[in-house]
């Protein structure tokens, strides 16, 4: 019996040891002490070396674009060189224990700069991404017009959230700068912005500088932080308001009487900046307070602190309301904008759940990346899980009161609903939307969903990855090994949100339908030869991409339907013209169509031609498909130079 008693232990000790383990590593053990050390002086010394690293860095970064043009294979040495250069030693000082507050501030100031940098360098005097010609042709209408609200087909939502282009044209009036040269200082500015804006708003709430930077670095391996964010765009203006008003916000929730009055004017006044100028940033401010009030009514208040909880109730309403009268005023559709995206991604996050058949859409146009950019991602996601489930709980320990700081008695309090700081709470509770973005990342018509949440859901994520560090993989006083693999984890996070931007970051040869690699000095001098002897405002069709150089270069007035009913895509895809398609081209206000013949070298890249919802077949469009102009009687062939042609269609409308 006794020999029983002994094996029945010998059976339980191992699983009480497992879990008393994976408690260990997951639980809420902060262990004790102050996240930062002592206050110390900046070493100027270390951020004049990381600068310099960071200029040979970047010299690394231009020599791989410039040899991605030239199509030699050691681009992709020298670009991914020089950005491990760039992060890896610039994330060691940032992680490490014993850095100065400024000094980490300047190096993430450094750090965030010298990204925008490597994407700025692929298209230096000009802009190169889809949506940054979008906004550059709004601004140049208002530029030309100086009104407001111009129609815009390409983009006609762009219009009614005009921000972006108000600054980007004020500069060009106060300093006599071209416009893309003043778009490209006030990215440069909102960027080094929103780094500061962050710092502060996570300190204001970990009431530690080191969390805060580290929560920075770990940000800045989301996948938009380094292309999306420092494009012309409009969510580049939004998502820098919506973190200053965070940070407003948590910064001002112990003033009281006046103050609190003044800092409660300059929220309102943020959050009317950010109902103008970006749909989805306000509508993430408008759930991030909405959120945050619903805790401090859950939250068990000293009576003395309900006025606190009443303002942040007050900040919920304008963050919905605000935006919620614009749409009204403006007349914006956003349902029938963004209904058909957030349908069918999560038709197709559904279905790839329960292993439904794959659409064929979901297997075009999903062109595949270089295996070392792909390992890097997946890297950096395993790290980013791992911070994420050793973190967890330690974060939501921190916002427990001072007295439940042992065993899992935090956690018990926060079940209780006693916790110090809702902000905390939410942050961490935010942090469960990666693991849903990258669901949606999995599938093609989910993939923008998943990207634009990380925009938003990484501020969360950074959050816990960095109490992970602090207070799981560092600890209070840290050495060897401590010290060194956390800020190398970290760098590989950057490294992974660099690679998941894109498909290629490095500047290379054209391909077909490849947006941003599509756009070459070949569509750009025909559409600046159509300014020049045809004429600005003349109204044409053509591809998606010599659309956009069109309407920016040559200050055409493009059309994405011939008539209502009739996409230009049913024009050129048919190998003749059909009556149906004849009598529309006849019966419309086109002048001229654009030709691209390039677009039969290649299926598209992107999976389309003309407009996302046309996926090709993986087969190319035929010459005779884009050719069969030349026979129609009434059209003219009035440009060639061997790919591209321009047709003027005008003598076919006496025909309607």
């Amino acid at each position: 019996m006794t020999s029983a008693h002994f094996t029945a232990r010998a059976k339980i000790n191992p699983l009480r040891a497992g879990i008393r383990f994976v408690s260990a590593v997951i639980g809420p053990d902060l262990r004790g002490g102050s996240a930062d050390p002592s206050p110390q002086r900046a070493n100027s010394g270390w951020i004049a070396i990381l600068s310099l690293t960071a200029a040979a860095a970047l010299l690394l970064i231009v020599a791989g674009h410039a040899a991605g043009r030239r199509g030699y294979d050691v681009a992709p040495v020298l670009f991914w060189s020089g950005v491990v250069l760039l992060v890896v030693p610039t994330s060691l000082r940032i992680a490490w224990p014993t850095t100065a507050r400024g000094e980490r501030l300047c190096l993430l100031f450094l750090l965030a700069e010298a990204l925008f940098f490597c994407k700025r360098v692929y298209s230096p005097t000009s802009f190169s991404g889809y949506d940054e010609f979008l906004h550059w042709i709004a601004a140049e209408d208002l530029l030309t017009a100086r009104r407001l609200f111009l129609s815009n087909p390409l983009f006609p939502i762009g219009p009614t959230y005009p921000a972006l282009e108000i600054l980007t044209t004020a500069i060009v009036d106060l300093t006599g700068l071209p416009l893309v040269v003043a778009g490209t200082l006030l990215l440069a500015v909102l960027k080094a912005t929103f780094i500061g804006a962050l710092f502060l708003f996570l300190e204001s709430i970990a009431g530690s500088p080191r969390m805060s930077a580290i929560a920075c670095l770990a940000y800045m391996g989301c996948s938009t932080f380094f292309l999306f964010d420092s494009s012309f765009s409009y969510e580049s203006v939004g998502i820098v308001l919506c973190v200053l008003t965070f940070t407003v916000e948590a910064a001002s929730r112990e003033l009281v009487g006046r103050p609190r009055l003044k800092s409660f004017a300059l929220i309102a006044v943020l959050l009317a900046s950010l109902a103008v100028t970006h749909h989805l940033s306000a509508a993430f401010a408008a759930i991030y307070f909405a959120a945050l009030a619903g805790l401090e009514a859950l939250r068990r208040h000293d009576p003395l602190r309900i006025g606190a909880a009443v303002v942040v109730g007050l900040t919920a309403i304008l963050a919905i309301g605000l935006p919620f009268l614009w749409m009204q005023a403006s007349g914006i559709p956003l349902a029938a904008y963004f209904g058909p995206v957030i349908e069918a991604g999560f038709s197709a996050l559904l279905g790839k759940i329960l292993g439904a058949a794959t659409p064929i859409s979901e297997h075009l146009g999903a062109p595949d990346k270089a295996l070392y950019m792909r390992l890097t991602t997946l890297l950096a996601l395993i790290l980013l899980a791992l911070g994420l489930a050793t973190g967890f709980f330690r974060s939501l320990a921190m916002a427990a009161p001072s007295g439940e700081r042992s065993g899992w008695r935090p956690i018990q309090a926060i079940l209780k609903r006693r916790w110090r700081d809702s902000r905390l709470v939410l942050l961490t509770l935010l942090a469960f939307g990666l693991p849903v973005s990258v669901a949606f990342r999995l599938t093609n018509a989910g993939w923008e969903i998943g990207n634009r949440m990380g925009t938003f859901v990484f501020i969360g994520v950074g959050m816990v990855v960095a109490v992970s560090i602090v207070h799981f993989w560092q600890g209070r006083t840290p050495r060897g090994w401590r010290r060194i693999v956390p800020a190398v984890a970290l760098a590989v996070i950057v490294v992974g949100g660099v690679a998941s931007a894109t498909i290629n970051p490095i500047h290379g040869r054209y391909r077909v339908a490849a947006d941003q690699d599509s756009v070459e000095p070949m569509g750009i001098e025909t559409a600046r030869w159509a300014k020049e002897w045809l004429g600005a405002g003349n109204h044409f069709t053509s591809d998606r991409i010599n659309r956009l150089l069109l309407a920016s270069y040559g200050r055409q007035d493009v059309r994405v339907k011939i008539k209502e009913g009739v996409d230009a895509a049913r024009i050129f895809e048919g190998e003749t013209l059909g009556p149906e398609e004849f009598w529309a081209l006849a019966g419309s206000d086109i002048d001229f169509l654009l030709v691209d013949l390039r677009l039969t070298t290649a299926p598209p890249v992107l999976g389309f031609y003309f407009q996302p919802w046309q996926r090709q077949k993986g087969l190319p469009l035929s010459g005779a498909a884009l050719l069969k102009f030349n026979d129609v009687q009434g059209v003219a062939r009035i440009y060639d130079n061997g790919s591209i042609v321009i047709y003027d269609v005008r003598g076919l409308h006496g025909n309607s």
